[in-house]
């Protein structure tokens, strides 16, 4: 399917880019350009800007419950044309459908805790704070928010944060990654039928140029970002040196402690998923295998016989099981991080650089790749490859597979797999990761509770989705009040 090349979405309007710079964006199983993206200019930032801080005002003063129904609206649409968004997903970004659909099924689900804004934006008060004085608390909109999206999941993670902002009465930009901007553009066509009024959403196509103009603009109120640990510090340090609000969802490099006493089978078939699914290339992957003590060697042998077994081709083949990475460029870095393994000394037990998709000669495929003999202190021990290479690291005990995971300077997600309560309790308590896994290969949380992260892997102080989006998207003001 081709796209043509992709518009902005400003003031209610889609609105051709006047920009001379263009992208192409590939599909990953076959290398075919899908569609061309315009790498906006400043103007057309302000531009939008202007639309929503035009629209703010009227937004703002509409009745949550109005809000709401616009999220009903929208909910429906994205049910309507659930299977065709999954399919762009795939199409543009390389994951199996399956995964495809699971994404879109967590964007729609944004959507349905939003709709509960009514009561999700309840103050609260008290009587008699003094003598004939009563105090109360009440959350209202900011104004213009924007967010800085990644290429991973580029339909669910706007959805992290948009839902709850417009429904708390703020108005919004997204600026889609320039590698995957497709399935964001299909759902501004929905948005656009949903019907919001004009300026209340916008998007605006680009790369780091539309970023900075975001960041530097004086209407724009707070930025939301996912992606990597360097450019999540760029946009945080940035935004508050603006005098902005900022949450930067950040890297990872997540753990798998597996006790000896963990239930094999379904372990193993919890770390593959971890690690291969969406070709590694999610925040919550699992990237190092910390096997305690005598597990070490039957855990190694079942992840590499089971590994070895996983069909690897275009994602919208549903019988494929894993899919491309999402660019050459991907592709390249993760093959630079295998040979960097191998000039460190880990032992390469199942080579993913051999794979071979019949019919696609030109995607961006490699395998499953397992290490052995990994030491903490290795470069692939240490760095977020962002690909399908899992990492095997034998540990003596618990105590020593914590230390391994204090060492790493991410704290994104970490999971236990044991059938002990003690060690569950331990490892929960003790962890410094914010999405914490007991027997769950991806901590993944539900639209109701926040995407955590601790270390280098958040910056900020309120994360996306849940009750911390709704505290992120407004301001308290207190009043007191004694009448005479």
């Amino acid at each position: 399917m081709k796209y043509g090349t992709l518009k902005n979405y400003i003031g209610g309007e889609w609105v051709a880019s006047t920009s001379s710079e263009l992208l192409d964006v590939h599909n990953p199983a076959t290398d075919e350009v899908i569609a061309r993206v315009p790498l906006s200019t400043p103007d057309e930032v302000n531009r939008a800007v202007a639309a929503a801080k035009e629209a703010f005002q009227e937004w703002r003063e509409t009745p949550a419950v109005v809000r709401a129904r616009y999220m009903f609206r929208l909910k429906a649409l994205m049910e309507e044309h659930f299977e065709d968004l999954a399919r762009t997903v795939t199409t543009e970004h390389g994951k199996i459908l399956d995964e495809a659909r699971g994404e879109v099924r967590r964007a729609i689900e944004n959507v349905e805790v939003a709709a509960g804004i009514p009561s999700l934006m309840m103050g609260y008060n008290a009587e008699d704070v003094a003598a004939g004085i009563d105090e109360e608390c009440v959350l209202q909109p900011v104004g213009v928010f924007c967010c800085i999206a990644p290429f991973n999941f580029p339909a669910m993670v706007p959805f992290w944060f948009m839902p709850y902002a417009i429904a708390c009465g703020n108005t919004y930009i997204v600026k889609p990654s320039e590698v995957c901007p497709i399935s964001q553009n299909r759902i501004f066509e929905l948005l656009d039928e949903a019907e919001f009024p004009p300026g209340v959403i916008n998007l605006v196509n680009g790369a780091k140029g539309v970023v900075d103009a975001l960041l530097a603009h004086p209407d724009v109120a707070g930025v939301s970002f996912v992606g990597s640990t360097p450019v999540g510090k760029y946009i945080y340090a940035t935004a508050a040196a603006n005098g902005k609000r900022a949450q930067c969802q950040a890297g990872a490099k997540n753990a798998l402690v597996v006790m000896p006493d963990a239930a094999l089978d379904s372990t193993v078939a919890a770390i593959l998923t971890s690690a291969f699914g969406t070709a590694g290339q999610r925040c919550l992957a699992g990237a190092l295998v910390l096997a305690v003590g005598d597990i070490y060697e039957p855990l190694k042998a079942r992840l590499v016989e089971a590994a070895a077994r996983i069909k690897v081709g275009d994602g919208l083949d549903e019988s494929v099981q894993m899919g491309p990475v999402v660019s050459r460029r991907a592709l390249e870095r993760v093959l630079g991080y295998i040979e960097k393994g191998l000039q460190e000394g880990a032992a390469l037990l199942l080579d993913g650089r051999q794979v071979q998709v019949a019919g696609n000669p030109n995607g961006y495929f490699i395998g499953p790749t397992i290490f052995d003999r990994v030491r903490p202190e290795m470069t692939i021990a240490q760095d977020e490859i962002f690909g399908p290479v899992l990492g095997i690291i034998p540990v003596a005990d618990f105590d020593e597979a914590l230390a391994i995971i204090e060492a790493i300077p991410y704290g994104n997600a970490a999971s236990l797999f044991t059938s002990s309560g003690k060690w569950a309790r331990e490892f929960k308590y003790r962890v410094r990761c914010g999405n914490i896994g007991i027997n769950i290969g991806i901590a993944a949380p539900i639209a109701t509770f926040p995407f955590a992260g601790m270390k280098q892997s958040f910056f900020g102080d309120l994360h996306g989705q849940g009750r911390d989006a709704i505290q992120f998207f407004t301001d308290r003001k207190v009043v007191i009040t004694r009448w005479f």
